[in-house]
């Protein structure tokens, strides 16, 4: 360990302070985790944008006996023309995907890719001092919120340029459905009997049934679900108590959307992750073994162990091997079942190629007590241990951070839930049961339009982020405190961050949601176009539907209005000028995006 430690147990960056300069929406987030984390805010310098100066954000950490550590964030290289939210969603895909289910692009209504950009900011910061602490020079990061939309988007980025087509149907559809007293609720199930016993229970056609069940099980990987409308007919025409029944008897779980207001008035403006310091080491633990650390891999000779499901923890573990660490995955007897998800590149999912390219895999069967021994053996000589079982596996099987600690003090054990037991009345912690019962699904459709959770999965990618930066902020605090770390972070801290501006609004009585037809793209002869937040209130008066794309945009140019093409081919995207060379392609011929940061 090549940072002294400190005498007092302190939170990751407890006696730095930091000043921040720049636009709000790339900032603000920044300066509220650095405030969570420990530090202290200096007075701020204005906005850029206010100055007339360069709109991008400026943030600098000092103190704690570190050198200063610096970060750049910005919207997108000058050239690319895209200068904000709405520019950036339209350009990277976001738009696209996340209007798979009405079947035309439409932007979310949240500042979904800033907030993305705040949190691999954090992590950035986070990332260059724990390299400071472990023997490294200081880093100067720079971090692009174009890079982050494209991070969002790689996993349909890698289908969409996969060897093969879909094996669901790309069509416009989905949840949430409606009850016949006009209530929109989620619909959740994994298991396809639970599916099938709650259809049969409300009397639903046999064949509308077993159709619905292959678009709905895939939504998550293709962002839409075009099951049959009998299916909605059929919960038209029951009450709410008897679909309620209907889900209880069959092991199915439905969630009535819950609106802003009702999310405002139970948050507690919790942080989005908790850190709880474990044993104090005993001076004779060594870790971070191996390849010695630099400015640019600032967790290089770290092990992580990840046991993740879906997306949120083998995201997490993703950006920890971006950053240098070696990853671990534990996986079933037989592989991970979703290597083989359709769309392949050379035989493996392109979709799974996305978030666990490059990690090594263990196969280990956790129900058998030989290999649970096995999985400890490993947790004793990892740095990180990190899981996104369902909520009490891990204490029923020992392998929770007090019975982990044992065999190796210095773990930090790292936790990614979908309630992190913050809500009594929680239903199944999955991305489009948190955004229902958050009022995400208010929050991503401007006024007007009737909610509806986004099928694009938004919680698990930016649960993802939070749980990188939770463990990034636990390796520090173990460097400075000299203590192993459990870590704990959610998709519903996810919700509040992305959130937060909607739920202050909402708070003070405030219209909470943005107003009609807040980032509806521009239809054109041949695609569409998506102007700025800024210019989007002037562009009312035309009418682009006979000009092509390239016509349109030099129209509003011409007016002094800044527009941007829309991405509807994620495979176009690596030929477009505005990514130059971002897209490459990985050792199985999949789609990659680029590092969302850069650390030099």
């Amino acid at each position: 360990m090549a940072f002294p430690v400190t005498t007092q147990p302190v939170q990751p960056l407890d006696t730095l302070s930091f000043r921040t300069s720049g636009p709000p929406q790339l900032t603000e987030v920044v300066a509220r985790h650095l405030r969570l984390l420990g530090a202290d805010a200096e007075e701020a310098a204005g906005s850029g944008e206010a100055a007339g100066q360069d709109p991008s954000g400026r943030i600098t950490l000092t103190g704690g006996g570190f050198d200063p550590a610096g970060a750049a964030v910005t919207w997108a290289d000058p050239t690319s023309g895209l200068v904000d939210e709405a520019t950036v969603q339209a350009a990277t895909g976001i738009m696209a995907v996340h209007g798979r289910r009405d079947g035309s692009p439409r932007g979310l209504a949240v500042d979904y890719v800033a907030t993305a950009t705040a949190v691999l900011t954090v992590q950035g910061l986070l990332a260059g001092l724990l390299g400071q602490a472990r023997g490294a020079g200081p880093a100067h990061l720079s971090v692009r919120a174009d890079r982050a939309g494209l991070l969002a988007v790689s996993q349909y980025l890698a289908a969409a340029g996969a060897d093969e087509g879909e094996s669901t149907e790309l069509a416009p559809g989905g949840p949430p459905f409606t009850s016949a007293e006009g209530v929109l609720f989620e619909l959740e199930t994994l298991d396809p009997e639970a599916w099938a016993a709650f259809w049969r229970a409300l009397a639903a056609p046999a064949d509308a049934m077993r159709a619905g069940w292959r678009p709905f099980q895939f939504r998550y990987a293709t962002a839409c679900a075009p099951f049959p409308e009998a299916l909605h007919a059929v919960t038209r025409a029951h009450p709410l108590p008897r679909i309620r029944r209907a889900a209880a008897d069959s092991g199915a779980e439905v969630c009535v959307l819950r609106t802003l207001a009702e999310r405002a008035r139970e948050a507690d403006g919790s942080a989005p992750w908790a850190l709880r310091p474990l044993h104090r080491l005993t001076g004779q633990e060594s870790y971070g073994k191996g390849a010695a650390p630099s400015s640019a891999r600032p967790l290089a000779g770290l092990t992580v162990l990840e046991a993740g499901r879906r997306i949120q923890a083998p995201l997490a573990a993703h950006l920890l091997g971006l950053l240098g660490a070696e990853i671990i995955r534990i996986e079933p007897p037989g592989g991970d079942p979703l290597r083989g998800m359709p769309p392949t590149c050379s035989g493996t999912s392109a979709r799974w190629l996305a978030l666990n390219r490059g990690k090594k895999a263990v196969e280990i069967d956790i129900k058998a007590a030989g290999d649970r021994r096995r999985l400890r053996e490993l947790a004793a000589e990892a740095d990180v241990f990190l899981h996104n079982w369902a909520p009490g596996k891990a204490a029923h099987l020992g392998l929770d951070a007090d019975d982990l600690a044992p065999v190796n003090p210095a773990l930090v054990y790292a936790y990614t839930s979908g309630w992190a037991d913050r809500l009594q009345d929680a239903p199944m912690g999955t991305d489009f049961m948190v955004q229902a019962r958050t009022g995400v699904g208010e929050a991503v459709r401007p006024e007007g339009e009737a909610p509806a959770p986004s099928l694009m999965t938004l919680l698990d990618v930016l649960g993802g982020l939070h749980g990188t930066e939770a463990v990034l902020a636990g390796l520090l605090l173990r460097e400075r405190t000299g203590r192993g770390v459990r870590v704990d972070s959610s998709l519903l801290g996810a919700a509040d961050t992305l959130t937060r501006p909607a739920l202050r609004r909402a708070a003070a009585g405030r219209n909470a949601r943005r107003p009609a037809g807040f980032r509806h793209p521009l239809p054109t002869a041949d695609g569409w176009v998506a102007p700025s937040d800024a210019s989007a209130p002037a562009t009312s008066p035309y009418d682009l539907r006979e000009l092509s794309t390239r016509d349109a945009l030099a129209l509003l140019g011409e007016r002094g209005l800044t527009a941007t093409a829309v991405t509807t081919d994620l495979s176009a995207l690596h030929h477009d000028p505005r990514f130059p060379g971002a897209v490459s392609r990985d050792a199985h011929g999949a789609p990659a995006v680029p590092d969302p940061w850069s650390l030099v």
